[in-house]
């Protein structure tokens, strides 16, 4: 008896989920706008953007973050700047 194999995928990386969840959660999203809006109410004169805010999922603490891609802890999420505020690229 010959036993089935299982299908390889063919991408080169692995293919990432993002859990739409935690991106859509009011509690999420209202604490990365108040650690967004404080930064820049502390910073006025910062120019440089963030690409969005790192965020422990229990206790809503996040920090922003402006390099390339985000290094998560197991608890964290990333909230991109397009859904902090829709309207700013």
């Amino acid at each position: 008896m010959v036993q089935a194999s299982k299908p390889e995928s063919r991408l080169p990386h692995p293919v990432e989920t993002v859990s739409l969840s935690a991106l859509l959660d009011p509690a999420l999203l209202q604490a990365a706008r108040t650690i967004y809006r404080t930064y820049y109410e502390v910073h006025p004169d910062e120019t440089l953007r963030p690409i969005g805010v790192a965020l422990d999922r229990f206790s809503l603490r996040g920090k922003l973050i402006f390099g390339g891609k985000p290094i998560l802890l197991p608890r964290e999420c990333f909230v991109p700047l397009n859904q902090i505020e829709p309207g700013i690229r």
